[in-house]
């Protein structure tokens, strides 16, 4: 199953193509709380060091912790793993994204949730027949 996986779905873990490139080109260079791992090797378009992250599970990209945020997006050329990141005292804990679950921000008056929505000045009125 978990090769099928691989063969027909780009979101669930990594590909046969992403698998065969790590193995390849990468070297692991470590991993996060949530059980991501993050690679590195070759290079890229303006000559870095290429980086990418096997997820674990579905690829979502608010699943990648700050530090090693700042690592992938090459502001950092020391990763988490090689040092002892510490988050800040104002960071707060990752949270996922939760678009499209129940955890989502529904404001009032949306279609989403209940109510109506709250008039503001210069609302727009819809015209009617007889105004």
């Amino acid at each position: 199953m978990n090769l099928l996986k691989q063969i027909f779905t780009w979101w669930n873990g990594q590909t046969i193509g992403t698998r065969f490139h790590t193995w390849r080109f990468g070297t692991r260079v470590g991993q996060d709380e949530f059980g991501n791992v993050y690679y590195q090797g070759g290079k890229d378009s303006e000559g870095r060091t290429r980086r990418w992250v096997i997820y674990n599970g579905y690829a979502e990209a608010s699943a990648i912790p700050a530090g090693w945020h700042g690592w992938m997006h090459h502001r950092t050329d020391v990763s988490p793993a090689d040092e002892t990141y510490q988050a800040r005292e104002w960071e707060k804990p990752h949270r996922q994204n939760p678009t499209g679950t129940a955890q989502a921000y529904r404001p009032p008056g949306s279609l989403a949730a209940a109510g109506e929505r709250p008039r503001v000045t210069g609302d727009y009125d819809a015209w009617t027949p007889g105004n």
